[in-house]
């Protein structure tokens, strides 16, 4: 970010869309309040307008800081994706050397090659495979040899690079000099940014070697080179891109070279004692002797060996089979002492010991309450026989007896048969109703005295019965007669005129009331009794529809009742 946009100017403009963010959200709190206590929803659009307009004007002091980091998004997106964790070949030196033909060479991708200097603007990056694994070859920039302070932005992205990234280093010498710059000053720039080479692995690449051989330049640019290389420890290699010749050879040492250091830092971490014991090493050739273990040796010994150890499949055959061989589950047990082996586990329950509540007398204490039972049951037997007994009754107690005893196995027939009834339930007054004959001889029957009981009923039955016949027949009692009966008298025939006329009405509104004499009453009292039962809805198509009739809408949607029918487009068109 500091070397491409300059990280100070970034940060200013993320901090001023920071501030007005906070701006916005405090302004949009205070708008938010006036909104609650606005007295109509015209005050209410007012203050949105407002507060909208105020949140723009916001905006739009920010346009400079907003398309700076416009561009810079789109400068981001169009930067290689580089993985700093996978293994990766650099190339790098002066412009025009031939280090974007050879990307081109040992990888897929396609960077612009031209004869000028600083073709190559930004950091490209390719993918190859080598040894089964993928590798990724970055292209950089070229490099001049001045200060660092002093180096652009397209140069900075090289150096950047070479500083952070863990890479095996390609450094490209043009012997042929058309780059423009001389064997002494890419061995200068070679010298200005060696530190940036610490603990990297460095191929130096004499590159164009089919315009001029190495052996044909000067002695002096070639002990330039040579001197170099020994200087800096590294492998002096010719290649050139033209031919083709020293390609593969360059890219499989640069990539040899990073493998091995790879495994050099693996081995040089903390885990080397754990892998060293697992290590052989090879002796001088010298014989050495057989490794036998002890266990082994004993078994020879005992003359076990071959014959194998007894499984428990040989011990059931042995033993008669399966089903009656049973496997010792307890003998593997591993305990301090083999006598435990055998023991009775003990039986936890509610996180205590269930042979702590185990009385060893129970049995003694059973066996005695077993006896008791025994003598209670024998002495039961004795009080009923002697209760059974029936020697000292005398002829009347012996008829009372059988009469209860008789009495009592009615009852429980009776009410075994009403419990197990599966009839439907009937009203009181017609299951129980009894004549007074019967009530009279029950009452009898229980000592209750019954005189004038029967005289009672009698003559309530017989009053019912002769002033339900005067009402039929319509003979009352005239006002004379009315007039000569008591107070009393005259009360009870006005309630008992005025309890007829509500029947009488409660039988016209309801059909089916009691003293119809002929069949045509009777047959319109039915057709009556019929409707009313129906209701008052009729019959047929006349009837009203009630909550049980199915209904069913209309079978044509809005959309298509709605609108100009065919007649009215034609008389609009006219």
């Amino acid at each position: 970010m500091n070397i491409l946009y300059d990280r100070d100017h970034y940060k200013l403009a993320l901090g001023q869309i920071n501030v007005s963010k906070r701006l916005i959200d405090t302004l949009a709190r205070d708008y938010v309040r006036l909104i609650k206590y606005g007295d109509s929803l015209y005050r209410c659009k007012q203050l949105k307008r407002a507060a909208l307009g105020r949140m723009m004007t916001i905006i739009k002091r920010q346009k400079a800081s907003l398309s700076y980091l416009e561009e810079v998004r789109k400068h981001l997106a169009r930067l290689p994706s580089i993985d700093p964790n996978t293994r990766t070949l650099i190339v790098c030196g002066y412009p025009n050397v031939g280090k974007s033909s050879f990307m081109n060479k040992v990888t897929r991708a396609d960077v612009e090659v031209q004869p000028y200097a600083f073709t190559t603007k930004s950091l490209f990056v390719g993918h190859m495979d080598y040894r089964y694994l993928r590798w990724q070859v970055v292209d950089t920039p070229g490099i001049l040899d001045h200060p660092l302070d002093e180096r652009n932005t397209i140069e900075m992205q090289a150096i950047t690079a070479l500083a952070h990234l863990q890479c095996s280093v390609l450094y490209f010498i043009d012997i042929s000099e058309q780059c423009g710059f001389t064997i002494k000053e890419q061995v200068a720039l070679f010298e200005s940014i060696k530190p940036l080479f610490a603990n990297k692995q460095l191929v130096l690449v004499a590159n164009k070697i089919d315009v001029v051989a190495f052996d044909a330049i000067s002695d002096e640019s070639r002990a330039l080179i040579t001197g170099l290389a020994e200087s800096a420890g590294v492998e002096l290699m010719q290649m050139s891109n033209v031919s083709e010749e020293g390609v593969s050879a360059v890219k499989n040492r640069a990539c040899d070279l990073l493998l091995q250091a790879r495994v050099d830092a693996r081995l040089s971490g903390k885990k080397v004692s754990d892998v060293l014991n697992r290590l052989t090493v090879a002796g001088d050739g010298a014989a050495t002797e057989a490794c036998i273990p002890e266990s082994v040796l004993a078994a020879q010994a005992a003359g076990f060996l071959g014959k194998g150890r007894k499984t428990e499949k040989d011990r059931m055959l042995e033993g008669g089979g399966a089903g009656v061989y049973a496997m010792d589950m307890k003998k593997g047990y591993l305990l301090a002492d083999d006598a435990w082996k055998y023991d009775v586990a003990p039986e936890i329950m509610d996180g205590k010991n269930v042979g702590d509540f185990i009385d060893p007398d129970i049995e003694a204490k059973l066996d005695a309450l077993e006896r008791e039972q025994e003598q209670l049951e024998e002495g039961h037997l004795r009080a009923a026989a002697a209760e059974s007994d029936e020697s000292d009754l005398d002829e009347t107690d012996r008829a009372i007896l059988g009469a209860i005893r008789e009495k009592k196995s009615l009852t429980q027939g009776a009410a075994r048969i009403a419990r197990n009834s599966q009839s439907a339930h009937m009203a009181r007054g017609l299951r129980g109703a009894k004549t007074v004959s019967q009530v009279v001889e029950h009452l009898e029957s229980v000592g209750v005295e019954t005189d004038g009981i029967a005289m009672r009923g009698r003559k309530r039955t017989r009053d019912r019965h002769d002033r339900d016949d005067a009402e039929d027949d319509g003979t009352m009692a005239d006002d004379g007669a009315s007039a000569t009966e008591g107070p009393a008298k005259r009360s009870r025939s006005k309630s008992h005129d005025m309890s007829r006329t509500r029947s009488q009405s409660r039988g016209q509104s309801v059909p089916g009331a009691r003293g119809l004499s002929t069949d045509a009453d009777r047959a319109e009292s039915a057709k009556q009794l019929l409707k009313y039962q129906r209701g008052a809805k009729g019959f047929g198509k006349t009837r009203r529809a009630g909550e049980a009739d199915r209904k069913a809408g209309p079978k044509l949607l809005k959309h298509m009742l709605s609108g100009k029918t065919r007649g009215q487009k034609t008389r609009d068109r006219r």
